[in-house]
C-alpha cells in the first residue's frame, strides 16, 4: 500500500520530463544560483528522489524501464514488490487517462 506522501511523489513525477532524471549542467547550475530559480525538481532525501525517478520513466515509458533503473530503485531499499506496486498504480492511471480522453 502506498503512503500518502509515496502518492504525491508519484503525482508530481506525472509532470516532470525525462530531462528531470538528468544531472543539472554547469549553466543550468549558474543561473540557479544567479537567479534563484530551481531547474531540477530532484527531491532532497535519497529514497523519495529514487522513487520519483521511477515514476518519471513508468508515466512516460510504461514498463519498458531499464534494468539498470530498477536495480538503483531496488538498491535504494525498495522491495521488488513495492516497485511492481508502483509502476501497476501507475500504469492503471494511464489507463484512466486514456478512457477519460477517449469518452
Amino acid at each position: 500500500m502506498l503512503t500518502e506522501l509515496e502518492r504525491s511523489v508519484i503525482g508530481i513525477a506525472r509532470q516532470d520530463g525525462l530531462s528531470t532524471l538528468r544531472q543539472p549542467g554547469r549553466l543550468t547550475r549558474w543561473l540557479g544560483l544567479v537567479f534563484g530559480v530551481r531547474i531540477s525538481p530532484q527531491l532532497a532525501d535519497p529514497k523519495l528522489e529514487a522513487l520519483r525517478r521511477i515514476a518519471v520513466l513508468s508515466w512516460k515509458r510504461g514498463y519498458a524501464i531499464a534494468s539498470a533503473e530498477v536495480k538503483a530503485f531496488l538498491a535504494s531499499g525498495y522491495s521488488p514488490a513495492f516497485y511492481e506496486l508502483v509502476v501497476d498504480t501507475i500504469a492503471a492511471a494511464r489507463q484512466a487517462e486514456a478512457r477519460r480522453g477517449r469518452a
